[in-house]
């Protein structure tokens, strides 16, 4: 069983900074890509930024130059540095990994259950 533990949601004035985490845990052979999805009330769920095992990464274009995606491999961990914030930004963060419980396995979808980033005007 694998598990997505996101951390780091909350209340920011618009400018400020904040720092999501995920950490994946539990018992599998490698990942594949991690990535954060947000979802604001009435939207649907939309990718924010990606980061695959080799080292690329990918940004909405609403966010590009502003959030940073890393990851820590060895603690099986992402990262979303949020600078600049602005509210529209505001919305529930989901992280989301594709991970590959066995070697020679395919890949399987897991997503925490999502952290709450508020950005206030």
């Amino acid at each position: 069983q694998v598990r997505l533990v996101e951390s780091g949601g909350g209340l920011v004035e618009a400018g400020g900074s904040l720092t999501l985490s995920c950490a994946a845990v539990g018992s599998f052979d490698s990942i594949n890509s991690m990535a954060w999805y947000r979802q604001a009330p009435g939207n649907q769920r939309e990718l924010v930024a990606s980061s695959t095992s080799g080292g690329n990464t990918n940004y909405a274009d609403s966010v590009e130059g502003r959030f940073t995606i890393s990851r820590d491999n060895a603690k099986n961990t992402v990262y979303l540095q949020m600078n600049n914030l602005k509210p529209e930004d505001t919305a529930v963060y989901y992280c989301n990994s594709v991970v590959r419980l066995f070697i020679l396995s395919g890949g399987v979808n897991y997503w925490g259950k999502g952290t709450l980033v508020t950005v206030s005007s």
